[in-house]
């Protein structure tokens, strides 16, 4: 546990296929698309699979409520699933604590997050003649349970082999000491890294037009909000399978 509060899991998965899914950012068409074809592709493996899910649920995408709540579902059977927070979720968070103004979150593409609460971000600041007022709003508009489950979500899964994380992690520093607000937003110092990498780390937050794919990191963050392309990669006995929307 950080001291933020965000949970980091140790696991072994000894035999499990972990499937990882990059940035879903309100696509819930999308997704159910990739969980089928997990499913699909899963059927002749053996034993429970894991599913993990590296973050960016929300924003840009149309259906920003609808992949919460689906999230928060039960998984496809014989599979379990962990949900990673993305840098998208910390900052709505964010918003909701009051830590950053509606101006500071609106340019995230949360204006379509608000729209899949059946809410018009245009209209609201009009309605409302404060901030204060506005903000309060809302927080009473978006479901308890969802904003609960935001907060739940850890920050990344340490395994023997693989690390899953959203951003990437600072090459500069060992694994304990990585700092919350790299995990979820790094960039340049992370891909543009010469510095060796402790294991292979899965990611996603940098969007590319395919997967890419490195000696010791894996981006599958492919747009999926724009590119209707939501990748997936399978990691089982030491290989890696991908495959999209």
């Amino acid at each position: 546990m950080t001291p933020n509060g965000r949970t980091r899991l140790t696991l072994d998965p000894g035999d499990m296929p972990i499937y990882a899914i990059g940035d879903i950012h309100g696509r819930q068409d999308l997704l159910q698309q990739a969980e089928q074809a997990i499913i699909d592709d899963a059927a002749m493996l053996p034993g429970r699979k894991l599913i993990i899910t590296l973050g960016d649920y929300i924003d840009r995408g149309p259906s920003s409520a609808q992949v919460i709540s689906h999230l928060m579902t039960a998984p496809p059977e014989n599979f379990d699933r962990i949900c990673l927070t993305g840098n998208h979720e910390t900052t709505m968070l964010d918003y909701l604590d009051g830590l950053i103004s509606f101006s500071d979150w609106m340019p995230m593409g949360s204006d379509a997050l608000l729209r899949s609460y059946g809410l018009d971000p245009e209209q609201l600041p009009r309605i409302f003649p404060t901030a204060a007022k506005l903000d309060d709003f809302i927080r009473q508009s978006i479901p308890t349970s969802h904003i609960e489950f935001l907060r739940s979500l850890p920050i990344l899964v340490d395994t023997p082999d693989v690390l899953f994380v959203h951003a990437g992690i600072d090459p500069a520093r060992p694994l304990e000491d990585q700092d919350d607000e790299d995990l979820v937003f790094i960039r340049q110092r992370f891909i543009n890294s010469a510095l060796p990498l402790p294991k292979l780390v899965v990611h996603g937050h940098t969007p590319v037009e395919q997967p890419d794919v490195r000696a010791s990191r894996l981006n599958i963050d492919t747009g999926a909000y724009k590119s209707d392309r939501l990748t997936v990669a399978r990691l089982w006995r030491g290989r890696v399978h991908l495959f999209s929307t």
